[in-house]
């Protein structure tokens, strides 16, 4: 049957998804898959959960959409309020987009903007780092440090500086403390401000733990709380992307809750309305908003679908089961629980080269040789390899194949529910063992 769908992978043909329970999919011929990855840490509550359900459906009866230059409406008055408590300090105002992307890109106009505002018309620069992922959006796209993405775009994207990512296993020094690499690394950023000139640096931005592109990266102890300081100095807006790590992916609402720092704004969505409805959302702090409403009066962006009714109220659903269930404290346990029997299975093998993660974000680098953390060469396509045999044994996990330097290290993503029992993560732990002998079976075979 001939598909009219422009698909990811057009040479492939995809089972079709029909129903999902927890943390299981079901495609139409009856397979069950374990999704250990949430799609792209997205389903962070499983598939079909009554509240959530029944939420959209009251709201789908009353109203689902009305334009924001119109009205305003219950559902998006109340996420917002929710997502103003639940972050720290006084991140307390809400732009609500339709994804992790628009959500980056509403991040880059409102530090522009505040600057503007606030007679600083010369920050018109952005820094960045290595081995991200911001958004595939031109604005967001031109932020990322993943090559691959990017390549085909590059003139259309404006410029951007990128300094290293905080990424020890690769770049920390022999001996350095954690705490010293941290340090270290963060001042790439000051003198990445100083070429540039301060005047003419708009923001900084960073994803607290790194996604897909890097695999579960977390920050070395003190490198966040050195980059604030030097973001402070210099008068540069702190943009961090948690989009995947956010809204209680890592066992606190924000990731950088556990490094002890506010950002100037921060995006989130995946994990906001966990897959019921496309949602994301932009947070800036007090000041942010005041000096933008103080001048011009209005934040001059907008987008369509922002603060959609029935997105909303989906996410506030979700907002409500990760509270009344207290998800946050299992993802934190659960998070430990993983990591160890990922340690427990994979820390001796022998294409083992980091295991890290913060809670529920997990990774496992693969690396050719542990001594010299050589990756594979990246023609092998170790990770797809190891999501192909993952996936026939029934399995979702998300293969990234840049862990290394943005071209080649194979790692692979987890990103269970949070709601994942440990019997459930032992299942995941097991068979995606079976999958990575399988896979480097495969590359061993080829290079025989």
């Amino acid at each position: 049957m001939t598909s009219h769908m422009i698909h990811r992978q057009a040479a492939s043909t995809l089972p079709e998804i029909v129903s999902g329970r927890g943390i299981e999919l079901i495609d139409s011929a009856g397979k069950t898959y374990l999704d250990a990855c949430g799609g792209a840490a997205v389903s962070c509550l499983g598939h079909g959960h009554p509240a959530i359900t029944a939420s959209l459906a009251a709201q789908a009866h009353k109203i689902a959409y009305a334009h924001t230059s119109f009205f305003t409406n219950r559902p998006a008055e109340a996420l917002a309020d929710c997502l103003a408590a639940a972050a720290p300090g006084d991140l307390d105002h809400v732009y609500f987009a339709g994804s992790g992307s628009e959500a980056v890109e509403a991040a880059l106009k409102m530090a522009r903007q505040y600057h503007v505002e606030n007679g600083q018309a010369s920050r018109t620069h952005v820094i960045s780092r290595r081995l991200s992922y911001h958004g595939n959006t031109l604005g967001a796209l031109s932020v990322s440090g993943n090559p691959f993405r990017r390549a085909p775009y590059e003139p259309l994207l404006f410029p951007a500086t990128f300094i290293d990512a905080c990424h020890a296993y690769r770049n920390a020094l022999p001996g350095e403390t954690p705490e010293a690499y941290g340090v270290r690394t963060a001042s790439l950023l000051e003198a990445a401000i100083l070429r540039h000139e301060p005047r003419t640096v708009m923001a900084f931005i960073a994803e607290t733990v790194v996604g897909a592109t890097g695999g579960a990266i977390p920050p070395a102890p003190g490198y966040f709380s050195e980059i604030r300081r030097i973001c402070d100095r210099y008068g540069v807006l702190l943009v961090l992307d948690e989009v995947m790590c956010g809204a209680g992916r890592t066992g606190t609402f924000l990731s950088c809750e556990q490094d002890g720092i506010i950002p100037d704004i921060v995006t989130l969505a995946k994990g906001l309305g966990a897959g019921y409805q496309p949602i994301g959302a932009t947070l800036c702090t007090r000041r942010i908003y005041d000096a933008i409403i103080g001048g011009d009066g209005a934040f001059r962006h907008g987008q369509t679908y922002s603060a959609h009714a029935l997105c909303c109220a989906a996410a506030l659903a979700v907002q409500d089961v990760v509270d009344n269930e207290n998800l946050l404290a299992r993802v934190a346990t659960s998070g430990h629980y993983l990591h160890g029997r990922l340690a427990e299975r994979f820390a001796d093998h022998v294409a083992t080269g980091d295991i890290r993660g913060r809670g529920l974000l997990q990774a496992i680098e693969f690396v050719a040789d542990r001594t010299t953390k050589r990756p594979f060469p990246a023609q092998l396509g170790l990770a797809a390899r190891i999501k192909a045999e993952a996936f026939s044994r029934g399995l979702l996990v998300y293969p990234g194949p840049a862990a290394a330097d943005g071209t080649t290290g194979d790692h692979v993503l987890l990103a269970p529910p949070y709601i994942a029992t440990d019997a459930e993560l032992d299942s995941v732990v097991d068979l995606l063992g079976a999958a990575v002998d399988a896979a480097l079976a495969s590359v061993r075979a080829l290079a025989a």
